[in-house]
């Protein structure tokens, strides 16, 4: 009888493994600072670092605060139901605090979707260049994933609904949409869910939201009463800058939230977290001077994207994505010079680059040293 050798055994319990997860090619994140530093030896405080979308303002001061006051309270657990956040979402929203659920950022959100409403032999539908989340959740449920063929690279509707089939229970809709930054009217995304069936559910992901303009955004959370088969999930990652502490939210009639609120887990929000999030959703000040820097960052990189003769695809949220021969050499080049953005190949658009919007001495120093690269 053959002998076993630890490597052997590791190997056939990881074979144990539904195929479907050992198949999953895992997310891969922006390049941290540190890693870069570590990896090129240069100074971190040389490095800038353009490449998750995240608030060059840093988070809400509002947030900060709440914070500190939170610190004297980590020895006990948080808050399970999140009462205080989910009362101060439902009198900004004007929903009850039953349709609200609380996650581990919106992606937490995304994940408890497709717990509750895929399974092996069901699909959900998602747009070509979308965000990798969405076939990720798809592929951990057992489920299929259909991508739709984008237009113009943005969501077509009405290739997402010729998709539908009788196995489909998810489609997933980024407005704006990570990482081409394109957007959906809401005339539009109403249409859409109108002719959607409603035994699929429509999962809007709004992570951008407030980097629109008033006159852009879509009044979907108001839709909720319309729509039983309705998901609207955002974000305190972005706007409000609280990427490190990983909260998010998503808005759904009762039964569908008491669903995903099932299936999440006791504790998946930290008590520094909800303190924080409470804190920024009252801070309009910072939130606005955010937007305001964000629309003053995106025409000075674009303006500097044409200078250089770059092609970029107009942006509503906080990044931008642009061509450039060889992207991923172009890359390499703007690592060594302590610049990290991001390449977006993994998304179908192996000859684009996508920068965050920062600061306005980061944005200038993006665009001088691709400059020099180029």
């Amino acid at each position: 009888m053959p002998v076993l050798t630890a490597v052997n055994r590791a190997a056939d319990v990881c074979e144990l493994a539904p195929a479907y997860v050992r198949a999953i090619a895992p997310y891969q994140p922006g390049k941290p600072i540190a890693e870069l530093a570590r990896e090129l030896g240069l100074d971190p405080a040389t490095i800038i670092k353009l490449a998750s979308n995240e608030n060059p303002l840093g988070a809400s001061p509002r947030a900060l605060r709440a914070v500190e006051r939170a610190l004297t309270e980590v020895a006990r657990y948080p808050d399970g139901s999140g009462f205080e956040l989910k009362a101060a979402l439902a009198q900004r929203h004007g929903v009850a605090p039953a349709q609200i659920v609380l996650g581990n950022g919106s992606n937490d959100m995304l994940e408890l979707a497709a717990r509750v409403f895929l399974a092996p032999g069901a699909e959900a539908i998602y747009a070509q260049h979308a965000f990798a989340v969405y076939p990720l959740v798809t592929q951990a449920a057992g489920a299929t994933g259909i991508e739709a063929p984008a237009r113009d690279f943005g969501h077509d509707l009405h290739a997402m609904l010729r998709a539908v089939t009788p196995r489909t229970r998810i489609v997933f809709i980024a407005n704006p949409n990570n990482p081409t930054g394109t957007l959906l009217g809401g005339a539009e995304l109403l249409a859409f869910l109108r002719a959607l069936r409603g035994d699929v559910i429509a999962v809007l992901d709004e992570a951008y939201c407030e980097y629109l303009p008033d006159a852009s955004r879509s009044d979907s959370i108001a839709w909720l009463e319309r729509f039983p088969n309705l998901i609207v999930t955002r974000t305190f990652s972005k706007a409000y800058g609280l990427a490190g502490l990983r909260i998010g939210y998503a808005l759904a009639q009762a039964g569908v939230a008491d669903l995903m609120n099932r299936v999440r887990q006791p504790f998946n929000v930290n008590s520094l977290a909800l303190a924080a999030a409470a804190a920024a959703l009252d801070d309009y000040e910072f939130v606005r001077r955010t937007f305001e820097m964000n629309q003053a960052g995106m025409r000075q990189i674009t303006h500097g994207l044409q200078r250089l003769g770059l092609d970029y695809i107009p942006s509503f949220a906080n990044f931008v994505s642009f061509r450039v021969q060889d992207a991923a050499g172009v890359f390499q080049l703007l690592l060594r010079q302590g610049v990290i953005v991001r390449p977006i190949a993994g998304y179908g658009m192996p000859d684009y680059l996508r920068v965050s919007i920062g600061l306005e001495a980061e944005n200038a120093r993006f665009l001088e040293t691709l400059a020099q690269v180029l």
